[in-house]
Parts: structure tokens; C-alpha cells; sequence
């Protein structure tokens, strides 16, 4: 027998009867796995949100998270006691990605750390032969996700965005009614967030603490003096760091705007918003809308409010798609309702696993489990991605068109065939951003 080391890390073989990995490409040939194969995993940053990923990829059959790796090594040590605690199996701690890559023995990166990081990690990864589970967004702007799609191809590394719902049977499933004309022809969607997020105050440069890594934890965006309001959540408000609500919640939204409509690249984009609600460090909107048409004869919006919580449609967040036959309602977890062109209830598909709109960690825990064995599986050979990195760009693409339309205070006019922006080079120098010396990104 094939030593399983060796198996997964020469996945891409040619040959009949094998299954077929097509978001790879055809130069990526053919996948051959087995549910029986471990896949050890490494984990990029596991405060919240990654160690929420953590202990869910612990739990997947066959997978052990056999490495933490992030820049506090508080966070570390409680990462590596959790896992123990719940596997009997200790991770070994990594402060610097770079040297957990260099490890022969872990199959598989899963990424949490800050906006800034998500890209440039995944890179790394891909080059080191590693498959990438990535948190949304997959970038911290439109040319580094150009990047990361390049990589997955060019390394042949399956690369998996953390659009959870793609993954979702009841969501997957109201894909395919829409497209199927459940409401007639779908031609346009809005999406929203809502939250009663505080103000993050005015930050004082302060010692960095004993147990953070300042230095990795910038990476590669430019250096910018330490103070006490950014880490570990606030720096999502930050233009260097972060790129706001829109990224940070928005992208799941949009995802499934995008997939309803069967649209891919925009024609046009434009946003209005600020920060409105606190004076303080806050950068990026606190209160968004953002409008899009797409080529093929629909049409979007977004609306985002981070620290105004009142609901929409009794909601902190979903979406509804119009037909020119009727309405459906994404009630934002694995339900859905259809109305038909009278406004009357026609069936309801109800999402039996409640979803909290707030909950920094995961609005709809009871399913990302899903999400995250469809990757394993998929690496394994028994299943194909459903958020292949193709797919995580476009989605994530959109919010950041909004915010890049925000910013320079205009329409912007899109090339459908690729994203990019037309005709507009102050817009266009946002398409990328400046990187520390010696941190750039390269493929």
C-alpha cells in the first residue's frame, strides 16, 4: 500500500476512474484519496474564530490538528489545553508561519489569522505544498485574491474559502429552486448586516505586551506603532489591517447574492456610507450601503450597519431575492421562505439550528462543521470543493469593490470579464496596497 504521507502529498496523479478536481484546472489532473487517509492540519491564528475552527477540525474523522500556530503565545498555549483537553493529543506551538511550514508532516493550513495575513498566508502555503482552508474574506484586496487564485493553480493546492454556506444542504438546495425559476426570473437581491457593535475609543501607544509578537503579527502590512485598542478584534476598523463590516460580514451575504443571481463580475458598483455613530479610531463605514448591476440583467444591494442593530425584516441579517413570479426570503442560516407574486406564504423550509446575527465566533455554529469536512473530504478524494478559491474571490471581490467605490467617493465601472476596474486610476491604486519590505507576496 501507498505510505499515507506520500499519498496525500502526491494527490495530483493521472488515471482512470479516479474523481475529477476540476476547480484546479485541467493541469491539475486527476485526485485519488481515501476517508481512511489522516489529514494533519495546521492552524494560523486561534484566537475566537480560529480556535473555534480548531476544535471543529478536531472533530472531523480522520484529521488532527497537529500544529497551533499564532503570535501570542498565550493564545497558543490555551489552543494546545483546549485540543488536549478534547483529543487526548497535544499540538506542538508555532509562534512564526514560516517555520510551521517548513514541516513535512502537516497536510493542510486552515488560516484565521487578521484580514492582512489571509492572502499572503495562503500563498506561503500553497507553495510549500500545502492545501488551505482560508477564513473570508480570502484577501485583503482584489489583486492579492488574483494572487491566491494563481497559487492554488500554479502549486496544484486545493485552496477552500470559508464561505460556509456553500456548504449548507437547505441553502444549496434554494440555489438550485431559484435557478430552477421558483420565482420566476431572479433579478434582484439585497443583503444585510446589522449589529450593536461599541466604540473602540481613542488608542494610546503603549509597550507592546510580553506575549505578542508584534512584528509577525503586522507581517506584511506596513508598520504602524502598537496601540492598546487594536488587537485582537478592533483591528478589522483599521484600512492597514482590516477591511470593515463589508469583508467582515457582508461577504457571506454577498456570496449568496452572487450564487442566487448567477452573476459573477459586476458592470458597475457604488457605495455610500461613513463613520457615523462614534468618534473615535474606527476607519472604515460603521454604516454601508453598496449597489451593484451585474452583466446579466439583475442587480444587488448590501446594506451594513455596525452599531445600529435594528433588524430588517425582524433580522439581523439575510437576504431576499426578487422574481418577476414571486419572493424568497434566506432567513441567513438553512432556511428559507418562497412568496408568490401576491405576497403570499407558499412553503417555508425551516432552519431547525438557530442562527445569532451577533456572535463574533460563528452566527450559525450548528452548521459550519459541514463547511469544514467538505474540505478534509475533498482532500481526501470523496468529495469536490464548494467554496473553491475561484469562487472565494468573486464573493469576496464585491465588498471590496464597494469599499474601493466608498473611499475614492464614485460609481465605478467594472469589466465584466475579470472585476477590474475601468478608466479610473485613483480607484485602480487601491485594486493592490504597499507591503513592508521584504514581506511582499510573490507567486
Amino acid at each position: 500500500m501507498i505510505n499515507r504521507r506520500k499519498f496525500i502529498k502526491t494527490t495530483w496523479v493521472a488515471g482512470t476512474g479516479f474523481l475529477l478536481a476540476p476547480q484546479l484546472g485541467k493541469a491539475a489532473g486527476f485526485f485519488k484519496g481515501s476517508p481512511n487517509d489522516k489529514v494533519v492540519v495546521g492552524m494560523m491564528g486561534t484566537h475566537s474564530r480560529g480556535l473555534y475552527l480548531a476544535q471543529n477540525f478536531a472533530k472531523i474523522p480522520n484529521t488532527e490538528v497537529g500544529f497551533v500556530c499564532d503570535v501570542d503565545s498565550k493564545v497558543v498555549e490555551n489552543t494546545i489545553a483546549d485540543i488536549y483537553k478534547r483529543t487526548g493529543k497535544k499540538p506542538e506551538g508555532y509562534t512564526d508561519i514560516r517555520k510551521l511550514l517548513e514541516r513535512k508532516d502537516v497536510d493542510a493550513i486552515v488560516i484565521a489569522a487578521p484580514d492582512h495575513w489571509h492572502a499572503p498566508g495562503a500563498i506561503m502555503a500553497c507553495q510549500a505544498g500545502k492545501h488551505v482552508y482560508v477564513e473570508k474574506p480570502c484577501s485583503h484586496n482584489p489583486h492579492e485574491g488574483e494572487m491566491l487564485v494563481a497559487a492554488s493553480k500554479k502549486y496544484n493546492r486545493l485552496v477552500q474559502m470559508g464561505s460556509q454556506r456553500r456548504s449548507f444542504n437547505n441553502v444549496q438546495q434554494m440555489v438550485k429552486e431559484l435557478h430552477d425559476g421558483v420565482i420566476g426570473r431572479t433579478y434582484y437581491a439585497k443583503g444585510w448586516y446589522t449589529n450593536h457593535r461599541d466604540t473602540i475609543g481613542i488608542g494610546k501607544q503603549v509597550a507592546v505586551p510580553a506575549n505578542l509578537n508584534y512584528e509577525l503579527w503586522q507581517g506584511p502590512a506596513p508598520r504602524r506603532p502598537y496601540q492598546d485598542n487594536l488587537i485582537h478584534y478592533n483591528w478589522h476598523w483599521f484600512w492597514n489591517w482590516g477591511t470593515g463590516e463589508a469583508l467582515n460580514n457582508g461577504t457571506h451575504e454577498l456570496d449568496v447574492i452572487r450564487w442566487g443571481l448567477g452573476a459573477d463580475f459586476p458592470t458597475k458598483v457604488v457605495s455610500t456610507g461613513g463613520r457615523f455613530h462614534f468618534k473615535d479610531d474606527w476607519q472604515t463605514p460603521d454604516t454601508q450601503n453598496i449597489l451593484y448591476n451585474f452583466p446579466n440583467n439583475t442587480a444587488a444591494e448590501w446594506e451594513g450597519r455596525s452599531c445600529n442593530g435594528y433588524n430588517i425584516e425582524g433580522l439581523g441579517r439575510g437576504v431576499i431575492f426578487y422574481g418577476d413570479k414571486g419572493t424568497l426570503f434566506y432567513t441567513g442560516g438553512n432556511g428559507y421562505k418562497i412568496y408568490d407574486g401576491e405576497n403570499k406564504l407558499v412553503r417555508e423550509v425551516k432552519d431547525e439550528a438557530p442562527v445569532d446575527a451577533t456572535n463574533k465566533v460563528s452566527p450559525t455554529e450548528a452548521l459550519d462543521g459541514l463547511h469544514m469536512a467538505n474540505f478534509i473530504q475533498t482532500i481526501q478524494g470523496t468529495a469536490k470543493l464548494n467554496c473553491p478559491i475561484e469562487t472565494g474571490f468573486k464573493s469576496t471581490l464585491l465588498p471590496q469593490l464597494g469599499n474601493i467605490s466608498y473611499r475614492v467617493d464614485r460609481v465605478l465601472h467594472i469589466d465584466p470579464s475579470n472585476g477590474h476596474i475601468l478608466h479610473d486610476p485613483e480607484a485602480q491604486k487601491l485594486w493592490s496596497r504597499e507591503y513592508e519590505k521584504g514581506w511582499e507576496p510573490k507567486v
